[in-house]
């Protein structure tokens, strides 16, 4: 299985992404991932992201789908991988169609989990974490017994400077701008399948199993 996960902040991609990970054993890439791996190990690939970052510029397209390329061809990936975060851009989908194509690998499905802004912002600017332990909160979805109060440490909860509503707008909106050309992209390739992320978390999941066994069918 050959995946692709898009999904914008606070639509569950991350619960999503294990679920997938999980039931089809096939390894999670991520840009990020990627590129922590190169820095670690020093390799050539890496050093020459090192140069662009060192310098606060972004990792230029072609050098991103290097890296991913690189990551495909490890042994793990021969029974299928999941994208994560990449591509961004409709460039970076043309460079990564071109390279599977030379690969003789092509994708099953692009799964577009669909979540409205203002359930997202809601889901977003509601989360509280705890400063002791980490555990994570929501004010209206998973309330802490006591307000402010961790269950489990008695820690303070807090908000993340991120996750206040005009950041999290901005975030949401720097997404959909950047993706939007995406799924027109993958749209016209016939791969896209839209999730409706709106519903539990386990019918989600059960609405992206029948997506992948009708792509494979």
């Amino acid at each position: 299985m050959r995946i692709i996960l898009l999904g914008p902040p606070g639509a569950g991609k991350g619960t999503q992404a294990a679920n997938i990970v999980e039931a089809y054993k096939i390894p999670h890439i991520s840009t990020g991932d990627i590129f922590r791996k190169n820095l670690k190990e020093n390799t050539p690939l890496g050093l020459k992201a090192k140069e662009f970052m060192d310098k606060g510029l972004l990792v230029p397209d072609e050098l991103v789908v290097d890296l991913v390329k690189d990551r495909l061809l490890e042994k793990d990936c021969e029974e299928g991988f999941m994208l994560d975060g990449f591509p961004r851009t409709v460039f970076q989908a043309e460079a990564l169609e071109k390279e599977l194509g030379s690969m003789k690998i092509e994708l099953d499905a692009v799964l577009n989990i669909e979540v409205d802004q203002d359930l997202l912002l809601q889901r977003i600017t509601g989360r509280r974490i705890c400063k002791s332990c980490g555990a994570t909160y929501h004010v209206s979805f998973n309330p802490a017994k006591k307000e402010g109060v961790c269950d489990l440490c008695e820690g303070e909860l807090y908000q993340r400077a991120d996750d206040v509503e005009e950041t999290v707008s901005k975030r949401l909106q720097v997404y959909n701008e950047q993706t939007q050309p995406l799924i027109e992209y993958y749209k016209g390739r016939g791969l896209l399948v839209d999730i409706n992320g709106q519903q539990d978390i386990d019918r989600v999941f059960e609405d992206i199993k029948k997506a992948l066994q009708g792509a494979k069918e």
